[in-house]
């Protein structure tokens, strides 16, 4: 382990154990109460050792089970057995009050009183009451304690203190410090969740999980995959804790193990009404209301988890069996009933019932579960499903990146179909899959036009259909109108998926609204049509046009039967045109909200929630935030990323990086997003130049940076893409470029939400070297919820002051540049590192200087600054006589100075 095993989250505790201890009058003492394995031994000891510290005399005894049937046991370790009882205990009595000839105070540690015999609990209830020592006592909860002990916090003599388990974030923090490194938060929930905080729990679990590779470190981020087997220590401990387990009782454990929670009816219908009193009062399970239905689960989750571990197979599978057979007969009211059933019977002894097994599949969709809706929907194909089950099993392969076995599958599901109808439902899956998983964005076109010509093709006489072969068949010809219409409808919500990727948002946003006219258009259908819409407008810069649709998009979600997947899409879709509108605090309720309501423990719906997360926290300029939520994103997308959102989370990452002046690290991360490059992602080729742009600057080549944004922001005007064009050219004035101020007057004027006006004002106020307007703008920035930008204008400001010889306000500005750096996380950009560390260097020098204190030799920076090597040499040399320093040493000194070098917190 790269950290120990700290007291970690028992600062409150500690503090209240040393207040008592510190009184002159009142409890002589503290009461720790706590369950197994919580810290109760461990905070005591801390306690004595604070005793010692002070100067006290420290004695610490443990009473066991041996130790229980002896009288006066627990002090035969301080010497004073022997003789008769009464002379043993006077002799006890003598050696723990006196405290040496200095006479120093005595503190006692007692563990586990709960053990005492009589006489030695008397005898501590005497020290006790007659305030001859300090006592620190710890006792387990929910065990039979003797009444003198009771007495000693009943009677006020000690303070009681509840230990209780750590808390989730407490939890998270010890794990960080342990492993010495992130932790996957989903990964830490479920550590906790499975341990409920009982240090000792989380100790043994992790431990054990660490040394079987189950928990292991990617990416920097330690994550926590497969299901645990524990350790014969951690199973010892919890099979004590349980206790004996007679064969009823047993049952009723063994039942809520393989599927809790259960209703109480059916448990006490497997089981006995007196089985399950008995397993409620001797705390094995808990019982919860559910509306009208009493529930009941195991009162802690490594119960379920020892049970499971040693029931045998065949035990298992009966009574997985039984308890189907018995949910089936009291009927299946709920989604959630149905998926319970189906995974029983999925696992036991009974034949399997093809349609239970693909309703529990379509269940397991809705939850985001895809890899339960592949278990379920690989059994029904097992048991005889054909088109449907081979559709869904594609589906899910597909949320899965197994994208190469989902293409087989839905080969395999086009000649099942029966209809040119369920051919073109084949089609819109498989398009999708070619497209973002496959990386095939040609042959997923192909197979769309396909499927759009197979439906315009099809001419349907009046109560007739088409089917696959050609062949005409007599059914309901309005209901084949219907049909026909509405997957037209889904191929038009998916071809303007494809437009708005493939860079064409205007099409994008035609097709969108065209499919979203169709008023039978299937849920999944609107939410596709939604991504189209609200990015593409977002990118033409007329986003706050979507919001009448708004209304719709969220009823499809709340409705969607494909999960939390395709609505997080939609949400990503819209933060995106939320950031490029300038509507920041907007994204960021809608990411939140995204990630509250739509993570699920399992699949990837939790690492799009905090790619969405860190992509607003790096837009709103909170860097370290954003670089806490997209390393652990890139860390469970790197090996296999969802239709390219490990490339999302990295061209977030980057810029992130760049904006704390983590130039190495910055360009580590672009290097992965280039080689990592997604064919399908021309929607996000201006998020990929920003990168670039972000990591030169970082880098000092201001000059290449401004290049690289201003070549990209002309491409997105031909396009007419705005919305972007904007955000680039705000970025090239954040670097100090003064000739788009122009363009940014005439973007305002078209361009709907805060951003353009914002973006317009900066570059005005650059351009006229006017440093009150620029400190005017920083204010409307940070309004904005941009703090990076918020501080790149007063650090412009203060720029622009100094060179005026307005030193009072230059350090206003200053003052207010810093203050924003600091909000956010440490920003370290180019104009906040002019402004909060100046030098008497021109721009050009500082830019040639930084790259070469950074390893570039003459040649390569005449070359990456299209200069000639003498200007490099001229300005190298001019540099240092001004900084009155010499060689690159000196420099690197000078630029840098007593600048930290960049260090995850």
């Amino acid at each position: 382990m790269r950290g120990g095993w700290s007291l970690t989250g028992r600062a409150e505790e500690l503090g209240l154990v040393d207040r008592v201890m510190r009184l002159a009058s009142g409890p002589t003492g503290v009461f720790l109460a706590g369950e197994a394995g919580v810290g109760k031994t461990r905070l005591a000891r801390e306690a004595l050792a604070a005793a010692r510290r002070r100067g006290m005399v420290v004695r610490w005894a443990t009473a066991t089970m041996a130790t229980r049937g002896i009288p006066l046991g627990l002090f035969t370790v301080f010497g004073a057995s022997g003789g008769d009882l009464a002379t043993a205990t006077r002799r006890t009595f003598d050696l723990l009050s006196d405290g040496g000839s200095d006479g120093r105070p005595i503190v006692l540690g007692v563990d586990d009183a709960h053990l005492l015999d009589e006489v030695s609990a008397l005898v501590l209830y005497q020290l006790a009451s007659r305030g001859l020592v300090r006592l620190v006592v710890t006792v387990r909860n929910g065990t039979l304690v003797p009444e003198t002990v009771t007495a000693l916090w009943k009677e006020q003599y000690l303070e009681r203190v509840e230990v209780v388990p750590l808390a989730e974030p407490t939890a998270r923090d010890l794990l960080r410090t342990v492993l010495g490194g992130d932790v996957d938060s989903v990964s830490a929930q479920r550590i906790w969740a499975l341990t409920r905080g009982n240090p000792l729990y989380l100790r043994l679990l992790v431990e054990g999980e660490r040394a079987a590779g189950r928990l292991r470190a990617t990416a920097g981020v330690w994550r926590w995959s497969g299901e645990p087997r524990l350790s014969r220590g951690l199973t010892e401990l919890v099979e004590a804790r349980m206790g004996e387990l007679p064969e009823p009782l047993r049952d009723v454990i063994d039942l809520l193990a393989l599927s809790e929670p259960l209703g109480v009816v059916p448990l006490v219908r497997l089981t006995s009404r007196a089985a399950v009193e008995q397993a409620e009062e001797r705390g094995l399970l808990e019982i919860s209301r559910d509306g009208q239905r009493l529930h009941a689960r195991l009162a802690h989750p490594l119960y379920g988890e020892v049970r499971r571990a040693s029931t045998g197979l065949l035990r298992a599978r009966r009574l997985r069996g039984t308890l189907a057979t018995t949910l089936g007969a009291l009927g299946t009211r709920r989604a959630d009933d149905v998926l319970r059933q189906a995974v029983l019977v999925m696992d036991s002894d009974l034949t399997p019932d093809t349609g239970l097994l693909l309703a529990a599949a379509r269940a397991a969709s809705v939850l985001g579960d895809v890899g339960l809706s592949e278990r379920l929907a690989r059994a029904a194909i097992a048991a005889g499903s054909g088109f449907e089950g081979r559709l869904l099993l594609a589906f899910a392969l597909t949320w899965l990146n197994r994208g190469q076995e989902a293409e087989e599958q839905l080969r395999v599901s086009e000649p099942l179909a029966r209809s040119i109808v369920e051919q073109s439902l084949v089609a819109i899956p498989r398009a999708g899959n070619l497209f973002w998983i496959l990386r095939q964005p040609d042959e997923a076109d192909e197979v769309l036009r396909r499927a759009e010509h197979a439906l315009e093709a099809l001419s349907v006489p009046a109560g007739a259909s088409v089917a696959v072969d050609g062949t005409l068949s007599i059914t309901d010809p309005d209901r084949a109108a219907q049909d026909g219409a509405t997957v037209r409808a889904a191929l038009a919500a998916l071809r303007c998926t494809f437009d708005l990727w493939l860079g064409r948002p205007a099409e994008a946003v035609r097709a969108a609204r065209a499919a979203l006219e169709q008023t039978t258009l299937p849920d999944e259908s609107v939410v596709l049509a939604g991504w189209g819409l609200s990015a593409g407008l977002g990118v033409l810069g007329r986003f706050d046009e979507a919001r009448p649709e708004f209304p719709r998009l969220r009823g499809a979600v709340a409705r969607i039967g494909d999960g939390p997947l395709l609505a997080m899409g939609l949400h990503d879709l819209s933060v995106l045109g939320l950031r490029l509108a300038g509507h920041l605090d907007e994204a960021q309720t809608l990411a939140r909200t995204s990630y509250d309501e739509l993570r699920q423990p399992f699949g990837n719906s939790h690492l799009m929630g905090i790619t969405l997360l860190g992509h607003v926290a790096a837009a709103r300029g909170y860097a370290r935030t954003a670089l806490r939520w997209l390393r652990e994103a890139h860390a469970g997308l790197v090996d296999g990323g969802l239709g390219g959102w490990e490339i999302r989370a990295l061209m977030s990452l980057t810029q992130s990086y760049a904006m704390l002046g983590a130039a190495t690290e910055a360009r580590v991360a672009l290097h992965q997003l280039e080689t990592g490059w997604h064919p399908g992602f021309a929607l996000f080729e201006p998020d990929r130049a920003l990168a670039t742009a972000w990591v030169s600057a970082a880098e000092g080549a201001i000059s290449e940076a401004i290049a690289t944004l201003c070549r990209a922001a002309e491409r997105n005007a031909d396009n007419g893409e705005w919305g972007w064009e904007v955000l680039l050219r705000q970025t090239a004035a954040r670097f100090g470029y003064r000739q788009g101020a122009a363009r940014l007057a005439w973007l305002a004027q078209r361009v709907t939400g805060p951003r353009a006006s914002q973006a317009a004002a900066h570059a005005a106020a650059l351009a006229a070297d006017d440093g009150a307007a620029l400190l005017s703008v920083s204010s409307q920035l940070e309004d904005m919820g941009d703090l990076a930008a918020a501080a790149d204008a007063a650090a412009q400001a203060a720029l622009v002051h100094t060179r005026a010889g307005r030193r009072g306000q230059a350090s206003v500005a200053t003052a207010r540049a810093d203050r924003l750096a600091r909000a956010g996380e440490g920003l370290l950009t180019p104009a906040l590192a002019a402004a909060l560390r100046p030098l008497p260097l021109t721009a050009r020098e500082r830019e040639i200087v930084s790259l070469a204190t950074r390893g570039l030799s003459n040649l390569e920076i005449s070359a990456r600054l299209v200069i000639s090597v003498r200007t490099v040499e001229g300005h190298i040399l001019r540099a240092g006589q001004r900084l009155g320093v010499r060689g690159r040493t000196g420099l690197a000194a000078a630029v840098w100075g007593d600048t930290p070098a960049f260090e995850d917190e």
